[in-house]
């Protein structure tokens, strides 16, 4: 039976692997130290934060995020720590709250690796602090306990490592919180929680309910009538379903032939809640078993939204799994070969021999033991994977899916638009489609610089450039194309007109707000404009006069395409541009960057902010994007048009028959 803890409570732990889940309403950074029989953190080697999230029995996220998972092993971590406590921060510099009386109470779980909770502490009663000691486990007379602590820190993360005997703690706090802004500029943003509330309890021994769902979207689009979405593709009959999943977890499928239970190790169970009565009811013709599952009153898009994110967590916690019993596994090697070898009678004979031999082959069981429920659960992920890529609608679809080439311009936006894949290299061919929101709430940088990737090195620079520019192009093609006829604008500003062949089918389509702005003034002019824009509409929003908006302002959703920054740009151009960037997606004003961000380096660290602002990616596969629940390092594949295919050419010019038809 979980305890539920408070203030000052103590709890006996009844195991030594541990996880420590937070559920916040808002990104927190989270750490962890250890100290000594009294409580000394020894140096900054006993702190786990996201800039040296590992010690030996102790793995922090790296990034801020609204859920954690700390792994501990009490047995692993180092000889002379008898404590470890929980931390957790409101990082700064980043326009999230300042204070924890502004958010949700922070929720805290100790649990066992199947996910059985042992013991919770709700953090009530925090005000102005921005930094708090959560819980701590300390070890009495060889037991090892849990204690609920709730100590607030209203100077903060630099206040709370003074009060744990941190020597330079103002140094550390500041290294803490650069880790935790770059993290937060390569991380995936997680879909929004859903409605019925912001805290996630976790049952005994039942699976994660995920808080990622979609809210219900006051008008869904149309269903889809593709015959890929309403056929065969809805079961996975050609599939078998794979074996038991690992211990405490849901069983991964049916009997062969039937088909795929979609119910993963940490999958919503639970059916979304009904939607408000504003939305309209299922839509007729849907089949009665659909791909995402049957959540009465949801459309198929979010009912695939849900679907793709929860695969996504899916495999991001199951790699964190299989990863984590590796570096156990490697762990008590490397303990057991101490322990055997520090006896000098092992030294003689063969005895140190069969030692080595007794932890490696231990170390192999666990290995694969870990590995054959990674299997299990990667063979789930992509038996659904090959159920669910078929059936997306194109706005969620890839280039090469026919349903582009039957693609018809729609009266609604779409819940979100897919830029490119993601996987983990314990299956690449395991791809989980990247989507993003829409309306946009972040721009996008499109990094054209030969980046750390194998692909981008052994590219020419010029190839590289093109390419970038390429990617920026069909990213704005697919938004045209699932926007409504006129409800969406695009302006490129090119300032040394060298992106003149990418911008051809744009051009050629005349799907285009004007021109390709080029030239000083030319840059000006259009900066000028989406400036004046992003002015008047918050003004008017502010005073509630919406109405009173001059009669030639483009009320539609605006994205700048910008080729090769900062050529073309002075001063008072790179300060409208950052404007656009921090101000602009809340009015409807997108950005999307092509440029290389070493040559911005002479603007030196003024241009931080904007990069940080921005999801970037890549014209080619690199490894940089974070996702929000682990922090693994996800590789990163654009989207790209089958050679040979002319399908951006038919989507633009889709598009353009749309706007004349609506005399836009």
């Amino acid at each position: 039976m979980t305890a539920e803890l408070v203030r000052g409570q103590n709890h006996t732990l009844p195991q030594t692997r541990l996880e420590i889940r937070v559920s916040a309403g808002t990104p927190v950074v989270a750490g962890a130290t250890l100290g000594d029989e009294r409580g000394t953190v020894r140096g900054i080697e006993w702190i786990a934060h996201p800039g040296s999230p590992q010690l030996p029995g102790l793995e922090v996220s790296q990034q801020a995020a609204a859920d954690h998972r700390l792994a501990v092993d009490l047995e692993a971590l180092p000889t002379g720590a008898h404590r470890v406590t929980v931390l957790l921060a409101l990082p700064v510099g980043v326009g999230g709250p300042v204070r924890f009386g502004a958010v949700p109470a922070p929720f805290v779980a100790v649990t066992g690796l199947d996910g059985t909770e042992i013991a919770s502490f709700t953090l009530t009663d925090l005000d102005a602090e921005s930094a708090v000691s959560a819980l701590e486990l300390y070890r009495r007379q060889d037991v090892w306990k849990v204690r609920a602590v709730g100590q607030g820190y209203a100077g903060g993360l630099a206040a709370m490592l003074a009060d744990q005997g941190v020597t330079e703690p103002a140094a550390l706090a500041g290294t803490i919180q650069e880790a935790v802004t770059r993290g937060l500029a390569r991380s995936v943003a997680p879909p929004p929680r859903t409605p019925e509330g912001d805290r996630v309890r976790h049952a005994t021994g039942s699976a994660d309910h995920r808080p990622t769902a979609p809210p219900p979207a006051p008008e869904p689009p149309e269903p889809l009538t593709d015959p890929a979405a309403t056929g065969p593709a809805h079961t996975a009959q050609p599939h078998t379903a794979p074996g038991p999943a690992a211990a405490g977890t849901a069983a991964a499928g049916t009997s062969a032939g039937g088909p795929i239970n979609y119910a993963h190790p940490r999958r919503q169970h639970a059916a979304p809640p009904s939607p408000p009565p504003t939305a309209p009811p299922a839509q007729q013709g849907q089949p009665a078993q659909p791909v995402a599952g049957d959540a009465t009153g949801w459309s198929m898009d979010e009912r695939l939204y849900n679907q793709i994110w929860g695969m996504f967590e899916d495999l991001a916690r199951a790699v964190a799994a299989y990863r984590s019993a590796v570096d156990f596994a490697e762990s008590r090697m490397d303990q057991e070969l101490d322990r055997a070898l520090s006896d000098p009678r092992n030294r003689i004979g063969g005895a140190g021999d069969r030692a080595r031999e007794a932890a490696r082959a231990k170390r192999d069981e666990l290995t694969s033991r870990a590995r054959e429920a990674l299997d299990r659960d990667l063979a789930q992920l992509a038996a659904e994977a090959a159920v669910v890529e078929p059936a997306l609608p194109a706005a969620y679809a890839g280039w090469g899916n026919p349903v582009w080439h039957a693609h018809r311009i729609p009266m609604e936006i779409p819940m979100a638009l897919r830029i490119g894949d993601l996987h983990l290299p314990e299956r690449t061919d395991l791809r989980i489609p990247l989507l993003v929101r829409l309306p946009l709430e972040r721009g996008i940088w499109v990094d054209s610089g030969r980046t750390a990737s194998e692909a981008a090195a052994l590219m020419d620079t010029d190839r590289l450039r093109r390419l970038a520019m390429e990617t920026a192009v069909a990213h704005a093609a697919r938004l045209l194309a699932v926007y409504p006829p006129g409800e969406f604008a695009v302006h490129v500003i090119d300032p040394a007109g060298s992106a003149a062949g990418p911008l051809a089918p744009l051009v050629e389509a005349g799907v285009l707000a004007g021109p390709p702005a080029a030239g000083p003034g030319g840059v000006a002019s259009v900066l000028a404009h989406l400036t004046r824009r992003v002015d008047l509409v918050q003004m008017a929003v502010r005073a509630g006069a919406a109405d009173s908006l001059p009669p030639d302002l483009d009320t539609g959703e605006q994205l700048l395409v910008v080729n090769d920054f900062p050529h073309g740009f002075d001063d008072r151009a790179v300060t409208q541009l950052r404007y656009l960037a921090d101000e602009g997606p809340a009015v409807g004003v997108h950005l999307l960057m092509v440029a290389d961000r070493e040559e911005a380096s002479a603007y030196g660290p003024i241009l931080d902010p904007l990069w940080r602002s921005l999801l970037r990616i890549t014209p080619v596969a690199d490894s940089h994007l974070a996702d929000p629940w682990v922090g693994h390092a996800w590789t990163y594949e654009p989207l790209t048009v089958p050679p040979g295919s002319r399908v951006l050419e038919q989507v633009l010019a889709a598009v353009a028959e749309a706007r004349r038809a609506a005399g836009r």
